[in-house]
């Protein structure tokens, strides 16, 4: 008793000089002087004056085992809280939590800085699956693929938020024309672009591939935005899109967009429209690879014909008849590849040429496709995937 009376003194005196560094090594002082000294801690400062930044001190690290008692029901709650907030892990949200004396503002932060590590370890893994999101405005439409390893993710209402934000980034980008018609646009065309998220569990500015990186912690996946695309609106016409599967608006998995063009500014827009609805969802059903014949290039017209002369031969009927066999092939092809000489999916007794010349009559103008774009998610991937080159699935393009 008289060894305890003769310490009270020492440390009133102690806890009065809490900002000159003392080297007591025993850590009572913690539970002394508790809210001047957690206080400093939850600024990040060292209450006993040295500079460590609470990381490696001994006072600090004597002092976190004092740390204030936070109770069972307290923890589970800002547990559930920072899971809300952060859609992270159970695991990750209660040792960010420990490690930051239960702050859930620190923690939060704390979990925000591991994502960026987390998702880079993640970053060389398959990503095959995802979604394509779609974005339109009076002049312009745009689709990019966002890629994720599993349709479970595909499916998060945060990874879906996502990639529709990106979509309308992609509209103010200006891509490289394709021989379609359509705009390529590269990721890293907008990738460092700022943008205003506004969802519960992802909001503030942040460039786009920070977006991306902590939505990739969140989903626990590798997450990776593929390519987009975009297609002008013509002067006089309308530009169609449709998307196919879609689980909201805005989002699905294939994507169709086609342009028409009409001569009189002052032709049936309604008209146009429906048909220009029908063609988009036409190009998504039908596959078309070309928009004419002439656009068929003379290295697939050649190997087309090669295949299906040596089909031909194979039969042992004469050469005359070999040769009728090949020109009938091909115009078969065309009538698979060439979106101008397919059946129309909604009325098959009519081809589009066909489609679009009754078109012209109904508005009075002639009527033409400018250009269209067929995307769906993965297409090439699984050819990069069979030829064993290493290359991570989702930068193929």
């Amino acid at each position: 008793m008289a060894f305890v009376r003769g310490l009270k003194r020492p440390i009133e005196i102690f806890c009065k000089r809490m900002n000159t560094p003392v080297h007591s090594g025993l850590g009572y002082s913690a539970m002394a002087c508790k809210g001047a000294y957690f206080a400093d801690f939850r600024e990040n400062k060292c209450p006993f004056g040295c500079n460590c930044a609470n990381a490696f001190c001994s006072h600090c690290i004597s002092a976190r085992r004092y740390s204030t008692e936070v109770s069972p029901s307290e923890q589970m709650n800002l547990i559930k809280q920072l899971r809300e907030r952060t859609s992270a892990p159970i695991k990750e949200v209660k040792s960010a939590l420990v490690d930051s004396n239960w702050d859930i503002e620190s923690a939060q932060k704390e979990l925000r800085k591991r994502g960026i590590v987390l998702a880079s370890k993640k970053a060389s893994r398959t990503a095959a699956e995802g979604l394509l999101a779609l974005a339109q405005n009076d002049r312009k439409a745009a689709v990019i693929e966002l890629n994720c390893e599993t349709d479970f993710v595909a499916r998060n209402e945060i990874f879906q938020y996502l990639a529709v934000s990106l979509a309308k980034v992609a509209l103010l980008v200006d891509g490289t024309r394709q021989p379609s018609g359509a705009l390529h646009v590269e990721p890293e065309l907008f990738e460092e672009l700022k943008i205003n998220f506004h969802h519960p569990k992802l909001s503030g500015e942040r460039t786009v591939q920070n977006a991306i990186t902590e939505v990739a912690a969140m989903m626990g996946e590798n997450v990776k935005l593929r390519r987009g695309f975009a297609m002008s609106a013509p002067s006089y016409g309308i530009l169609s899109t449709y998307l196919h599967t879609s689980p909201q608006p805005g989002v699905g998995r294939i994507a169709g967009l086609l342009s028409l063009e009409v001569e009189d500014q002052n032709a049936s827009v309604d008209a146009l429209q429906h048909v220009g609805s029908e063609l988009a969802m036409h190009v998504v059903a039908a596959k078309p690879l070309f928009l004419t014949k002439d656009d068929v290039s003379t290295e697939a017209m050649e190997s087309e014909r090669e295949i299906l002369k040596s089909q031909a031969e194979s039969t042992g009927k004469p050469q005359m008849a070999v040769e009728k066999m090949v020109e009938g092939r091909l115009r078969k092809y065309f009538e698979e590849v060439v979106l101008m000489e397919q059946k129309f999916v909604v009325n098959d007794t009519l081809n589009v040429k066909t489609l679009l010349n009754n078109l012209s009559k109904e508005v009075g103008s002639p009527v033409k496709v400018g250009s269209f774009l067929r995307v769906e998610v993965g297409e090439g991937l699984q050819r990069l995937e069979s030829s064993n080159t290493g290359e991570p699935l989702a930068q193929a393009a």
